[in-house]
């Protein structure tokens, strides 16, 4: 089951800053992502040695031959013949095939889980970069919102001081009302400054990300209402990432690997049986005559049974049950951590979900007071600070608003990572919510 959105309203006004001739949408971003990314790439190579374990350990199942050549000086004296200087050659190739080799055939198998391990591993890395990049987009995309209320919000109180001006000139205001104008004035003006750095920092973090520039961002289109998790239990996605999830995967193919090494081990103590040939010569061998060339060649079988190693095979094997134990108790604590990230997860979709709705019901309330206010003003029943605060308390429930919207959508991805299932049609779905800032 995926995390379904599906449209509703959003904020109207909440746009993108700046205008570059080019747009980046989420998607493309993750795909940019893909090729640049350290921690990805990491996992590739870390995925590709695994891979070649695979074939490492096969090769010990299989023939291997050697080819082996020496040529030397001899001195030969005897009590019969005087002594001799001569050139000796020998050439052999030998040749084994393993017959009975159990801990080989073990190894084997044990290579085919570290590749599986790998590839979770690998699978769990595109899944954070899914992620990363989601939150590194809706972070720039709420570093927009900030940058465009305080804006709002400036040229609003910018509005309300010319206004306390002029009516202070014609006695109508008092020199208070101007004061407390200019005050939020300046005050805005310092706030869109560090919202405009935390804006360069956030875009940086997400061209960091891509590897490129990024232009203008997509952004929530208008209409858009959010969904909660489907199958709506709590139960479901925790016992999915009980079961699902990468970590957890891991862990129970590490677990399975842990204890195929007891097994390794115990096999140590039994005989291996090859089969051995050998193809040789030799010229002027120092065993015959001067002039003498010798040809040889075997085929038998060899056996080898270990009787004695000062104790390091029961040692290696009190080791692997150590190390089996271990991996049991790895295996529990990686289902219980993506148990309590499956439900924290779920917990904050939910409590996000009913965010949105309270700060919707927030907005109509803070306009409805706005206008209130600003009617109040006009008629002499209130006074300029009034109009400020419902002013700053509208464009501030709007920022919140986008931002807990955003956040659901983030934790919507989250929680299908959680069980395993985040794939790229996950974050098309959440692509689909947004439209380009028309230029």
């Amino acid at each position: 089951m995926k995390f379904k959105t599906v449209y509703a309203g959003v904020v109207a006004g909440l746009f993108a800053i700046g205008s570059p001739a080019f747009a980046t949408d989420l998607v493309q971003a993750y795909r940019d992502a893909l090729g640049r990314d350290a921690l990805l790439a990491s996992a590739r190579a870390q995925l590709g040695a695994a891979r070649s374990r695979v074939p490492l350990a096969r090769a010990g199942l299989l023939p291997s031959a050697s080819l082996s050549a020496s040529v030397n000086r001899q001195k030969v004296e005897t009590n019969v013949s005087p002594t001799r200087d001569f050139s000796g050659q020998s050439y052999a190739v030998a040749a084994s095939f393993p017959l009975y080799r159990p801990q080989n055939w073990e190894s084997l198998e044990q290579g085919k889980l570290a590749e599986k391990i790998s590839e979770a591993e690998y699978s769990q890395a595109e899944q954070d970069l899914m992620l990363r990049v989601a939150q590194a987009y809706f972070d720039v995309l709420g570093a927009q919102d900030n940058l465009t209320t305080i804006r709002a919000q400036k040229r609003a109180i910018s509005e309300q001081l010319s206004s306390a001006k002029r009516n202070f000139e014609v006695g109508t205001a008092t020199v208070t009302d101007q004061q407390e104008a200019q005050s939020r004035f300046d005050l805005t003006v310092a706030e869109e400054l560090a919202i405009e750095n935390d804006l360069d920092v956030k875009r940086a973090t997400l061209a960091l990300l891509v590897g490129k520039p990024i232009g203008t961002l997509y952004t929530l289109r208008s209409g858009v209402k959010l969904e909660g998790p489907q199958p709506a239990g709590e139960d479901f996605w925790t016992e999915n990432a009980r079961q699902n999830s990468f970590y957890v995967q891991q862990a129970l193919i590490g677990n399975e690997l842990a204890r195929r090494e007891i097994v390794r081990q115990r096999l140590a103590r039994h005989p291996t049986l090859d089969l051995v040939a050998q193809v040789g010569y030799a010229a002027n061998p120092a065993s015959s005559s001067i002039g003498v060339n010798a040809t040889s060649a075997l085929i038998g079988v060899q056996l080898a049974m270990p009787l004695y190693s000062g104790g390091a095979i029961q040692a290696r094997i009190d080791e692997a049950i150590a190390n089996n134990d271990k991996a049991g108790a790895d295996l529990e604590v990686a289902r219980r951590g993506a148990e309590q990230a499956a439900r924290q997860t779920f917990y904050g979709v939910r409590s996000g979900l009913a965010q949105v709705n309270a700060l919707e019901a927030a907005e109509r309330s803070s306009q409805l007071s706005l206008d209130s206010n600003l009617l109040g003003y006009q008629v002499g029943v209130r006074i300029n600070i009034d109009v400020l605060n419902a002013q700053q308390q509208l464009f501030s429930t709007r920022r919140d608003l986008a931002k807990a919207r955003y956040d659901v959508l983030v934790n919507g991805l989250r929680l299908e990572s959680t069980a395993g299932a985040l794939t790229e049609e996950d974050l098309q779905k959440v692509g689909a919510l947004l439209v380009a800032v028309p230029q």
